[in-house]
């Protein structure tokens, strides 16, 4: 379940927690146009230099109540069936594992059913959303500098750049890009980048009524998601395609990393 021990993921936790800053200078230097207008476009108090970020599921903590979804929804003005975040049942059985995700879980579930529950031996909710992955693939692939990560490391799309040709869709190992179908550009979760400007949380985690989701800056020795950090009981999704995602989960069973 937990990632193996590489020097990949050494270099990891290193840059997290003290080595960001040579990176972010590194970015800087590569401005695409999307880049540039977000470095000019400061918010005042808000130093990108003294912050960086990651995202922490608590699996455990995770009821599926829905109002993750449906918040991001009113935030980002998400189109009706599409989803920047969204919420999938696992359910384990001795013969597999059932997955479902209705409507993205902005609306709760149903009861297991019946049959199904006299086979289940484990039952769970795992939230997804973009890992703001270290080593994108979408920001690789990307023809026009688009997608881009700024320098406190959210990966980013600029919709007036994008030519909606889905290269960074394709690319995306987890499944959480989609071509907006109001826009034609393309959408995901960008952890409510705006709001974090601001000195606010993303709007996801602050509607969670139990705290399965936590948002921080590691570069703060007292923010709880340093402490998750440093206590390396978190796991990634596909630690085998080594993005180096952002996004790290507590409690994640092994049936899903």
């Amino acid at each position: 379940m937990k990632q193996p021990e590489t020097n990949g993921r050494r270099v990891f936790l290193s840059k997290l927690l003290g080595g960001g800053v040579a990176a972010a200078g590194a970015l800087m230097a590569l401005r695409t146009p999307a880049l540039a207008r977000v470095l000019e476009d400061k918010d005042e108090g808000f130093d990108p230099g003294e912050r960086e970020y990651v995202f922490v599921v608590d699996v455990q903590k995770c009821i599926g109540c829905g109002n993750c979804v449906r918040a991001c929804g009113i935030e980002n003005n998400v189109p009706e069936g599409q989803f920047r975040t969204w919420v999938e049942r696992y359910v384990v059985t001795h013969e597999g594992v059932h997955v479902d995700s209705p409507n993205g879980g902005m609306n709760g579930f149903e009861a297991i059913d019946p049959a199904l529950r006299e086979q289940a031996i484990n039952a769970f909710f795992v939230p997804k959303l973009c890992n703001h992955c270290a080593e994108a693939p979408c920001v690789q692939v990307c023809p026009v500098g688009a997608t881009f990560t700024s320098p406190e490391g959210f990966v980013l799309v600029d919709p007036e750049h994008c030519i909606g040709c889905g290269y960074c869709i394709q690319a995306c190992p987890y499944g959480v890009r989609f071509l907006n179908k109001e826009r034609r550009v393309a959408d995901k979760c960008t952890w409510c980048y705006h709001r974090i400007r601001r000195g606010q949380q993303p709007a996801c985690v602050t509607v969670c009524p139990t705290g399965s989701r936590s948002f921080g800056n590691v570069r703060d020795e007292n923010d709880p998601v340093t402490q998750v950090l440093k206590d390396d009981q978190w796991d990634v999704l596909k630690p085998g395609m080594h993005t180096q995602c952002q996004v790290l989960y507590v409690g994640l069973p092994r049936v899903v990393v």
